[in-house]
């Protein structure tokens, strides 16, 4: 996208500056917020982050050509605008320079632990499908705007990227975009400055406790969406929905009770997917999904009551709800070309390994075999709570690693083994994942279900700081043609 030149003064018009010592009209044409990244005219951004400081890479911003730099501290002979806080003052600075684009776009902002991902492609393809129109995405995947991927890095980008992302979506003729939002994102004012349409609640369950004291905490997090909706749609069968809808005053319910807005009735599941009756008022739909479980159910309803408060009728959701997917490694099946199966799925949390585990043992013919491992440098309590979850639904647990990070695999795999062991079920203890996975596959039962947890859509492993390749999908294929 080639940006129109804005001058510095015009972009800071919204925050007060502490010290400015460039001139006021000195020409911007971008934002940046990584110093890798900076191109010439950009405005560098120095943010204080978890793992280094922006203000350490100011100079080498102004080296490969930034006009100015926005920081907390001003570094003598560079051209800086000096704020008490860049996270804060960013949100202002580029919602203004990429022209407010969240008013002319309907945002609808998903927050919650689980089913946020699966939520926003279903809300994302249900909306095409019944509207024809381009939908713009942004996610933990990928960002897409219509059906461009855009490689992301984190849940929610930083809010200079997403506002550029909105923009871009409104010139390739997008109406909506749909957004996961996560805790970390409302808490770092990644998503101020921006208009939702709607926001969506989906549960809370134990996640993020290495950022947030507690779970009031966390729901508090979560919480902040949505008073800045314009309507607001949550899970009415998550007992967290009071507390975190408790801001907001009146908002709509999904689920399964008699006082749900958008509710699911006769519901039943098969290993296909699920199929129901879809109710609003006195109007009702059947409808079916080909995603497998009862979340997934919830997840679809949530979309479906997005696409309602976007003026789709429930007719038209009913009729194309069938024909969208789920997300990559969101209970992706493998093929294995024998007789046991392979589904790869991202849960990293207790509910949601717990969730998988009931879905897949309904429909394993045989034994049930979890693999999994706890991401380093994460919520480190819920640990022993996965491993104790893993043993108590599952035939065989195989504790293996996930990203350890800058954690010792087998430090980690320490504090799973004594819930794993409270469960009294057979395990053991793989910590290199690949040829965990060998494992699995070379002492597979007939009728077998093999669960890899943990990675989902990931295609590589972090190690350190570093990020080795390392896809699910490729390690069963490769190991499927060294047995033929």
């Amino acid at each position: 996208m080639g940006e129109k030149a804005m001058k510095l003064k015009d972009i800071l018009q919204d925050i007060p500056a502490l010290l400015l010592n460039l001139s006021p009209d000195t020409e911007i044409t971008g934002f940046c917020t990584d110093s890798r990244r900076v191109q010439p005219g950009d405005l560098f951004v120095a943010i204080r982050g978890e793992q280094t400081d922006g203000h350490k890479y100011m100079a080498m911003a102004v080296e490969k050509g930034a006009a100015a730099v926005l920081c907390e501290e001003a570094e003598e002979g560079l051209p800086s605008a000096v704020v008490k806080d860049t996270r804060e003052a960013v949100p202002f600075a580029a919602n203004r320079f990429y022209g407010e684009p969240s008013k002319e776009l309907k945002i609808v902002g998903i927050t919650g632990t689980n089913g946020k991902t699966t939520t926003a492609f279903l809300v994302k393809q249900l909306l095409e499908r019944c509207t024809g129109e381009k939908v713009g995405l942004i996610g933990s995947i990928v960002n897409m705007i219509g059906q461009e991927e855009i490689h992301t890095e984190n849940t929610t980008p930083e809010n200079a990227e997403l506002q550029l992302l909105f923009r871009r979506m409104l010139e390739a003729g997008c109406r909506v975009c749909v957004m996961e939002v996560s805790s970390h994102a409302l808490c770092l004012h990644r998503v101020d400055c921006i208009d939702f349409e709607l926001g969506i609640f989906t549960n809370l369950s134990q996640d993020h406790l290495d950022f947030h004291k507690d779970m009031d905490d966390y729901a508090a997090a979560k919480a902040r969406l949505f008073p800045r909706c314009k309507t607001a749609l949550a899970n009415g069968d998550d007992g967290w929905t009071e507390k975190v809808m408790a801001l907001r005053g009146d908002y709509l319910r999904y689920g399964t009770q008699e006082g749900d807005d958008i509710r699911a009735e006769q519901v039943e599941l098969s290993a296909g997917g699920a199929a129901f009756t879809l109710r609003e008022g006195s109007d009702s739909a059947a409808a079916s999904i080909a995603l497998a479980g009862d979340y997934n159910v919830y997840n679809a309803l949530a979309a479906v009551g997005a696409c309602r408060v976007l003026g789709v009728s429930l007719g038209d959701c009913a009729r194309n709800l069938s024909c969208c997917h789920g997300a990559k490694g969101r209970l992706e099946r493998v093929p294995t070309g024998g007789d046991y199966s392979i589904f790869i799925d991202y849960a990293v949390t207790p509910d949601a390994i717990e969730n998988v585990l009931h879905t897949l043992r309904k429909i394993a013919p045989g034994r049930l075999v979890m693999l999994f491992g706890c991401g380093g440098d994460r919520d480190r309590k819920k640990r022993p709570i996965m491993g104790r979850i893993s043993g108590e639904l599952s035939d065989f647990v195989i504790v293996t690693s996930d990203n350890p990070r800058t954690e010792k695999p087998e430090d980690i795999i320490a504090e799973i083994l004594p819930g794993v062991e409270e469960s009294g079920c057979e395990y053991v203890v793989i910590p290199d994942r690949v040829a965990a996975i060998h494992y699995a596959m070379d002492r597979h039962q007939s009728g077998d279900v093999v669960l890899l947890c943990g990675k989902g859509h990931e295609d590589y492993q972090i190690i350190g700081h570093t990020k080795i390749h390392m896809d699910e999908r490729e390690i069963v294929a490769g190991h499927l043609k060294k047995e033929k």
